[in-house]
């Protein structure tokens, strides 16, 4: 395997550890580490979704199994992220990678400071 490679294998690690622990934001993780291998900003984004997936499908299985997911809060949120989604996603090929990078660097700024000040 190459170094690229390894670096992925590393990256997907990071991924899945912070997706397994924090509940979710693994995509927080995966944008950086792919953008840091070359990929453009589009590229990230849509591989880090993609990835996302089955890293929450397992997550979310351990958590069912350790009774820590409430069954009556699961079929609307998974309807809300459905829809959020393919808005999303739709939205990603409409706008330039230097807007999503911008957009993407608010949030995490943004998220950062709520969980510092609340």
């Amino acid at each position: 395997m190459d170094r690229r490679a390894w670096n992925d294998v590393l990256g997907g690690a990071a991924v899945g550890a912070a997706n397994g622990l924090f509940g979710g934001g693994g995509g927080m993780v995966a944008v950086p580490v792919l953008r840091a291998g070359g990929r453009s900003a589009k590229s990230a984004h849509a591989t880090a979704i993609a990835v996302i997936l089955p890293v929450s499908a397992v997550s979310a299985a351990v958590y069912a199994w350790n009774g820590l997911l409430p069954p009556g809060v699961l079929l609307p949120v998974s309807i809300g992220v459905l829809l959020g989604g393919f808005l999303g996603a739709k939205l990603l090929a409409r706008i330039s990678g230097r807007a999503v990078t911008f957009v993407f660097a608010l949030l995490m700024f943004a998220a950062g400071l709520r969980m510092i000040f609340s």
